[in-house]
């Protein structure tokens, strides 16, 4: 894969737009397009920065693979097809839409479930201000998905509410935690992810004001 087409699979997987990709480069949206068109190449700064965003090596922005040539593998679009609507539907019902828990499975965790037909989504976690928790998706029974977290809130002035709203909006493009930008207010969400639905690994934080507040570590991808 060219090093243009690497930039535009690369910005689309982290969920930023181009406008949002040159906001936090301190560039010119007309720059990424030129990068992504193949007009332009950024500089080893720019790549720098760009490793920094997605997190992932310079080799791999580069050539597609990281520094040890491990290509990453391609996989069918069939079951994102038709699992990650109902994910996201499944978040949007439960925790992020406030919805009911159900009976504890473990001693004092916090359980969240919903169902359409053979497909079952839920949501277990452990703790408070500091928790772990674990997200998965069944069909028919056979587990064929899930994800980890763990977070903690770092700083007076957390808004559980807040952050709600902003898993509230999770995308079929970033269908892990929330959206890669949210604001309301003086609060500020933010998230990236590396990888893709079948092996990823994120991170989000909260910041009110110019201070964070709260960060949240994620990882998961497919089960077979």
């Amino acid at each position: 894969m060219a090093l243009h087409e690497n930039l535009c699979t690369l910005r689309k997987k982290n969920g930023y737009s181009q406008e949002d990709l040159a906001y936090k480069l301190g560039i010119a949206r007309q720059t990424v397009g030129k990068w992504e068109n193949g007009q332009a190449v950024p500089e080893l700064s720019g790549l720098l920065k760009l490793s920094e965003i997605y997190g992932v090596t310079i080799d791999h922005i580069v050539k597609g693979q990281d520094g040890c040539g491990f290509m990453y593998e391609q996989r069918s679009e069939t079951d994102k097809d038709s699992i990650i609507p109902f994910l996201i539907r499944g978040k949007q019902k439960t925790y992020a839409g406030k919805g009911r828990e159900t009976e504890p499975a473990r001693p004092a965790s916090h359980d969240l479930k919903y169902q359409e037909g053979e497909y079952l989504y839920y949501d277990t976690y452990l703790g408070g201000e500091n928790f772990s928790g674990e997200e998965g998706i069944w069909i028919k029974n056979i587990p064929v998905w899930c994800m980890n977290y763990s977070g903690r809130v770092i700083g007076e002035g957390f808004s559980g509410d807040f952050l709600k709203k902003a898993l509230l909006n999770v995308t079929e493009e970033m269908p892990y935690r929330g959206p890669c930008i949210y604001t309301e207010g003086e609060y500020h969400y933010h998230c990236r992810v590396e990888g893709d639905f079948f092996w990823f690994q994120g991170y989000e934080e909260i910041f009110y004001r110019t201070r964070k507040i709260y960060e949240c570590l994620f990882h998961g991808g497919k089960v077979k």
